[in-house]
């Protein structure tokens, strides 16, 4: 995206600036599980994997270190309800929980990655080509549904 590029070159962060001005990512629709004061949380629109979850805290922090032990608590307490219900509701036998937020421009975001049965285990699901995301109204709804009922 030709947009992210040109904000990073200038040390904007386009999570922020989108937030602002929109217009740098597709827009969320019935992607947004979860939004709240503090976190969003929301179906990937290039997932790795089916279920393939963002959870965005909208306060800009560069990485994990940034961030306060309360935001941090809350973030990780929330992230491991959102795995426990993928698991629930997709029968995936893991979920994977990565963030990569290489410096300034980027905003901090956990990435979720279901890995299902008969899926070759490890790292190289962190780099899987990127699919299509097709939605699933039955899950959508599940999860939400799920999701509504969480305390973190």
């Amino acid at each position: 995206n030709m947009l992210i590029e040109e904000l990073r070159s200038k040390s904007i962060c386009p999570t922020c600036y989108n937030f602002k001005h929109g217009g740098v990512y597709p827009d969320l629709g019935n992607r947004l599980l979860y939004e709240d004061d503090l976190l969003m949380c929301f179906f990937e629109s290039k997932p790795r994997s089916k279920g393939h979850t963002i959870i965005l805290v909208k306060e800009h922090y560069q990485d994990m270190s940034f961030l306060s032990d309360d935001v941090c608590s809350k973030t990780y307490i929330f992230a491991k309800k959102i795995m426990n219900i993928l698991k629930e509701v997709m029968n995936a036998e893991r979920v994977y929980l990565c963030t990569m937020c290489d410096g300034k421009p980027n905003h901090f975001h956990l990435q979720l990655i279901p890995r299902f049965e008969g899926t070759k285990i490890g790292s190289t699901n962190f780099v899987k080509e990127r699919q299509d995301y097709i939605e699933d109204l039955e899950l959508i709804n599940d999860m939400k549904n799920k999701i509504k009922n969480i305390e973190y």
